[in-house]
């Protein structure tokens, strides 16, 4: 099955790629790597804000963290001229959480992103990872993913 036909089947529609807000790209392509630039927890509602433990729930705050990894399905897409079949494996996912005080389960919140490339890629969608609690994030958003991934 291509992964445009798994995503229909999982009913999710890629956004527009976000655009740059400051001196960076979305993406850069070196060799078979694609390295994508942080997404956030943004979309055309005006996304997931908060801090997580305080403003948000646990659960709220995974959801955060596949909308982030749906617009860095997006970023591939458009890296990609549109084939996300050329993905070869999604090497590393970086992941930072908008955490309260007292807050620790910062992985679980980025399993939202982790779980998300695996329905989508199989085990091409396993990854190494970091997961780190931060103070604040840009526009108050409750959470940021960046990634690499191999390409053909």
């Amino acid at each position: 099955m291509s992964i445009a036909a798994r995503l229909t089947e999982l009913g999710i529609t890629l956004p527009q790629p976000a655009a740059a807000v400051a001196n960076y790209v979305p993406f850069v392509r070196t060799g078979n790597l694609l390295h994508i630039s942080g997404q956030i927890s943004m979309d055309a509602s005006g996304g997931i804000k908060g801090v997580v433990g305080k403003d948000l729930s646990p659960e709220r705050a995974a959801e955060a963290a596949r909308l982030c990894g749906i617009n860095l399905l997006a970023q591939m897409n458009a890296a990609l001229d549109g084939d996300l079949d050329r993905v070869v494996r999604i090497v590393k996912l970086g992941g930072f959480v908008q955490a309260g005080p007292g807050f620790h389960a910062i992985p679980a919140v980025i399993n939202g992103c982790s779980d998300l490339m695996v329905e989508v890629f199989g085990d091409k969608g396993r990854h190494a990872r970091s997961a780190v609690g931060v103070y604040q994030l840009p526009l108050g958003v409750a959470v940021e993913i960046d990634a690499v991934v191999e390409v053909a």
